[in-house]
């Protein structure tokens, strides 16, 4: 693994890892809003699509944690990650645990680009798994395991 693909692999573990909280303890909104351009576009899973900037979308978590979202756990599965010069394109499965009891998966697309040494997400979509589109077996598993 290259030092870009390293780096974009410490984001995608911020992000998942930054909106994880218990009662006790709260999502960490300021590394999950740190690792976006201001002007990002995410686009959930729901339909019809609808772009929410990143604030908008933490806003949102935020407000579910304070409220019937007593926990909330994002675990990556695994992940691609594919570089070429200054932008980047990751795929990341992941599975999600609601309140303890509610587990879903879903596949988040993620776009990069690299400003002054650094990568920052302008995009992000998600869709979840269902019986008609199950994770696709690559992204399963981090790649070398």
């Amino acid at each position: 693994m290259n030092e870009d693909q390293a780096s974009i692999e410490e984001i995608i573990a911020r992000q998942f890892g930054s909106l994880n909280w218990t009662p006790n303890r709260s999502g960490n909104w300021n590394a999950f809003i740190g690792d976006f351009l201001p002007d990002a576009a995410l686009y959930p899973a729901v339909r019809p699509a609808k772009r929410q900037a990143p604030s908008e979308f933490m806003m949102r978590m935020k407000g579910l944690s304070e409220s019937k979202l007593k926990s909330f756990r994002e675990d990556v599965l695994g992940h691609q990650i594919r570089v070429f010069g200054n932008i980047a394109i990751a795929a990341v499965g992941c599975q999600i645990t609601e309140n303890d009891t509610e587990i879903n998966r879903t596949v988040e697309m993620m776009l990069f680009i690299k400003e002054d040494g650094a990568w920052r997400i302008v995009a992000q979509a998600w869709d979840s798994e269902g019986d008609s589109k199950r994770l696709p077996p690559d992204l399963l598993k981090r790649p070398g395991d």
